[in-house]
């Protein structure tokens, strides 16, 4: 120290710490001349005695005037060692890099002055000091003090300048700093490090987009900044990495799909947008890199699908197809159950649009890879299950084909089916609403048969009742209405003559008990007509209720329509349809003579001709009722119309009625909880008037 006191005059260091700027430039230039004497002597050790006198004494001084004139010394004495400065580099920058936090804002102005000036000198030389240099010009980049700002980014570029030209700038020591600091929310700070990103991007010797996952999610922080500028500068150095990835022939995908994922849920559209517009383009550039961040790129973008913007809605329906058309084998990392745990979870979502497409990708796992899936079917089961409740019919109709493709081995049909059924006695209204969509399109798919076959075995044992009767009534209607079933009908027709169609109508007769209606109607159709008289006269005042006459009144107008156009015709033949004709009068004795029912049936036979039967032959009749004669036959000889026979008891062309019984017994079970209800009804409202005792 004794000697920098002795080289520099104390008048010299007095006004270094002068408070007038010029007194302490001037001051300073005569420290350059005096460093510029000693390098050329090459007296190094009393340079570095001068160098410590500034640092310690000047800008450690708790006077800031003192701290200035320390700074700008600094800078004096590295333009004094010119070419030399670099062996003192290590005492020249600390103290100017310390005075970077000067609470003083003046100091840090001069601060970045002096190294500023320190750094036109010693150029690539301080490369080493660097990242320090970058944490302070960082934190100054947003400092209070407009001057210091400005002050800052002369420095900065600078710094950008010696940077891309220096071949001693390690980027992997930088990164880290610079990932550290991608997530700070200050606006000028922000700018400060998108300006840094793009300057070292447009060196062709510094590799960038090896890097790009490090500060990617900073960068899309930014797309949703509050300045516009910012959120420019964002966009544009994203859109240049983009561009170089798809020049590039080797890229990491897979790290930066796991940020581009989290992205495309952001709240801001732009965000939104620029994450789905980089995962189209990894889509079609990533290939097998990708296989194992299929699930997550799909979760990111079934909901997309559905997004309020348009731009976004069209480029996550493309990115989809793409994703979906490439066929990925299990073995090559491609992660079946991870696929389909984003399906299944994704049909849960409030976006019709979203649903379908989840549904979609379970279809198509289902037809590429149905051994895998089925390994996870217990995971989505349930899930699919539950959507057949869906509020959109086309969300339905997909489940079914699901659910039809599934259900190709029997046990998975019988539990589809079961759980239908279970869904239809838990939520009536569903039964109301879907209930014919459903049967038809299962029907479709799986074979009328079938579903209608296995319906039956589990209706038949229905617990409760009530519903059992309903389902039944449905199902009556479906098969008596619907396009789809018209192969099923055209079997039940033949029921009396045909092996196949016997069996199923008595399939069908166990569960169809529940409905008097319901079995009087399948009678009509199998053409088992001196079965149905016998169920009508069966009926007891308990089976003619409101809910019975309602089902009457729709099956006589199902009578009119097309479907029963070959009962219509049998009327022509009285004689060999005696059965049919009895049973229609009976549903007429049943109607109320007011009802329009009871009118529509009543026209429709009196178009009957008029032939009575006696002895054998048809003779007209004269009597004021035509078929009087008729209705009042024994039966004796008919076992069943069209087929004049002995009588064979119960047994009707190998159909085996058992004599009504288990029609009766079924209808028993009905009655008797009907009777226990209105028990319960009275004994509550005798309760309620007598009051409590």
């Amino acid at each position: 120290m004794a000697d920098a006191f002795s080289v520099i005059p104390a008048s010299v260091l007095r006004n270094l710490s002068d408070k007038l700027y010029e007194k302490r430039k001037n001051a300073a230039l005569e420290i350059e001349g005096i460093v510029k004497q000693l390098a050329s002597s090459g007296d190094h050790e009393k340079i570095s005695a001068v160098i410590k006198l500034l640092a310690t004494e000047f800008t450690g001084s708790p006077q800031a005037n003192h701290r200035k004139g320390g700074l700008i010394g600094l800078a004096a004495a590295t333009v004094g060692l010119s070419s030399e400065a670099a062996q003192h580099l290590e005492q020249i920058v600390p103290p100017v890099l310390s005075s970077f936090s000067d609470q003083d804002s003046r100091v840090r102005y001069y601060a970045c002055e002096a190294l500023y000036n320190i750094a036109k000198v010693v150029r690539g030389d301080f490369i080493i000091f660097f990242n320090k240099i970058f944490d302070a010009l960082c934190k100054l980049s947003a400092d209070s003090d407009a001057n210091v700002q400005s002050a800052a980014h002369l420095l900065d570029r600078l710094v950008k300048d010696i940077v891309t030209e220096s071949d001693q700038f390690s980027i992997e020591e930088f990164i880290p700093l610079l990932r550290e600091r991608m997530n700070v929310l200050n606006p000028y700070v922000r700018q400060f490090l998108v300006g840094w990103i793009t300057v070292l991007d447009s060196v062709p010797d510094i590799d960038m987009l090896g890097f790009l996952p490090d500060f990617l999610d900073g960068l899309f922080n930014m797309l949703s900044d509050s300045s516009r500028e910012i959120r420019q500068q964002a966009d544009s150095a994203l859109s240049e990495f983009l561009l170089e990835i798809k020049n590039s022939p080797s890229v990491d995908y897979g790290r930066m799909a796991e940020i581009l994922v989290q992205r495309a849920a952001a709240l801001d559209e732009f965000t939104r947008l620029t994450a789905i517009t980089w995962i189209n383009e990894f889509v079609k550039l990533g290939g097998d890199q990708l296989f194992p961040y299929y699930a997550d790129i799909l979760g990111a973008i079934l909901p997309c699908i559905s997004d309020k913007e348009e731009k976004i809605r069209v480029v996550a329906r493309e990115t989809n197809e793409a994703l979906r058309s490439i066929e990925a084998n299990p073995t090559e990392n491609f992660d079946v159950g991870g696929i389909l745990s984003i399906a299944r979870r994704q049909l849960d979502s409030e976006w019709e649009a979203t649903r379908i497409e989840a549904l979609h990708w379970i279809s198509t796992l289902l037809n590429r890879h149905r051994a895998e899936v089925l390994c996870f079917l217990n995971d989505i089961f349930d899930t699919l299950l539950k959507a057949l409740s869906d509020s959109s019919d086309e969300v339905v109709l997909l489940v079914l084909d699901i659910h039809a493709c599934i259900a190709q081995d029997p046990p998975h049909f019988r539990q589809l089916v079961v759980f239908l059924v279970h869904n239809f006695r838990i939520d009536h209204s569903l039964l109301e609403r879907r209930g014919a969509l459903i049967i038809r399109r299962l029907c479709v798919l799986l074979d009328a048969e079938r579903v209608y076959r296995e319906l039956s075995t589990i209706l038949e044992g229905e617990a409760d009742l009530d519903f059992a009767c309903v389902m039944v009534q449905a199902l009556n209607l479906i098969l008596l209405t619907s396009s789809e079933l018209s192969e099923l009908r055209e079997l039940l027709k033949q029921s009396l003559v045909n092996a196949a169609g016997k069996d199923l109508f008595v399939s069908l007769y166990a569960s169809w008990c529940h409905s008097p209606m319901a079995i009087i109607s399948l009678c009509l159709l199998a053409q088992t007509y001196q079965h149905a008289c016998a169920v009508i006269q069966s009926l007891v005042e308990e089976d003619i209720n409101a809910k019975f006459l309602v089902q009457l009144d729709k099956l006589i107008r199902l009578l009119e329509t097309p479907v029963f156009a070959y009962l219509r015709l049998q009327l022509l033949e009285p004689r060999q349809y005696i059965w049919l004709l009895k049973a229609l009068y009976g549903l007429l004795m049943l109607l109320p003579q007011q009802s329009s029912a009871f009118k529509v049936l009543r026209r429709r036979l009196k178009t009957v001709p008029s032939y009575s039967f006696d002895g054998g032959n048809l003779k007209r009749a004269a009597s004021g009722n035509p078929y009087s004669q008729i209705l009042h036959h024994s039966g004796s000889q008919i076992t069943e119309d069209g087929d004049i026979d002995q009588d064979n008891g119960n047994l009707q062309n190998g159909i085996n009625f058992a004599s009504l019984q288990q029609f009766k017994q079924m209808q028993q079970q009905h009655h008797m909880l009907a009777k226990s209800r209105a028990q319960s009804r009275n004994s509550s409202t005798s309760f309620l008037k007598e009051g409590p005792k």
